[in-house]
């Protein structure tokens, strides 16, 4: 159980109900965006999310090339949704999603899958290139070197972001327990909980591109 959760559960576990959370309120946040969207914005909200918009694609272009432009929404979604998660964490109250394993392996698998989709879908049987090494005769030692290290990219997505998450909240709990004797460390641990927001959040979402893009390349 979780006395601190404010909102309801509906019998869900925690990190799932907040994962709903997140996903109606950012699809009620879209809707009422792009309901009255004009070509020359006088709402501050159409300028802020087309800031947005606009600075996580020159971002993915930038990383993955002109091809990785039509997967731009993939990318933007995990960027945005990991980043509201982690910032839910610094609201006394919420309990960011991210900071349970199954949120964190269910995004990276996510990648995983996307990542091989997308590259037989781009080079169809040639994607098995990526696998066998520059020379035919190296394959048998490059495919289990290279099946071998997509397998951990999964794994080490899924941790990394779980473990910074589920470490800052570890922290805060202790402080927390430790008040009032706590309050300098606990607003040093809230600056540096924010910075970890934002820096997972470009991580994952990195990485995602990095592997994506990886996948749209010739393989040599």
């Amino acid at each position: 159980m979780h006395p601190q959760i404010i909102l309801p559960l509906f019998g869900l576990p925690a990190h799932t109900a907040f994962m709903f959370y997140i996903i109606v309120c950012l699809g009620v946040v879209s809707y009422f965006i792009s309901k009255r969207l004009e070509l020359i914005p006088h709402k501050v909200s159409q300028s802020v999310a087309e800031l947005i918009v606009e600075g996580i694609k020159n971002f993915v272009e930038e990383t993955m090339g002109q091809h990785g432009k039509k997967y731009f929404p993939l990318i933007a979604t995990f960027g945005i949704y990991i980043l509201i998660s982690n910032f839910l964490g610094l609201i006394p109250g919420f309990l960011p999603p991210t900071a349970n394993l199954n949120t964190t392996v269910g995004l990276a698998i996510i990648v995983f899958c996307a990542t091989h989709i997308i590259g037989v879908k781009e080079h169809g049987i040639k994607y098995m290139r990526h696998f066998i090494g520059p020379v035919w005769w190296l394959a048998p030692l490059m495919i289990p070197i290279e099946v071998i290290s997509h397998f951990v990219r999964p794994v080490s997505l899924s941790l990394r972001l779980f473990g910074n998450m589920m470490g800052h909240e570890l922290i805060v709990g202790i402080l927390v327990v430790l008040m009032p004797l706590a309050y300098p460390l606990l607003a040093l641990s809230t600056a540096l909980g924010v910075l970890v927001v934002f820096i997972q959040a470009f991580i994952f979402s990195l990485l995602s591109m990095m592997y994506i893009g990886s996948a749209l390349e010739e393989a040599h």
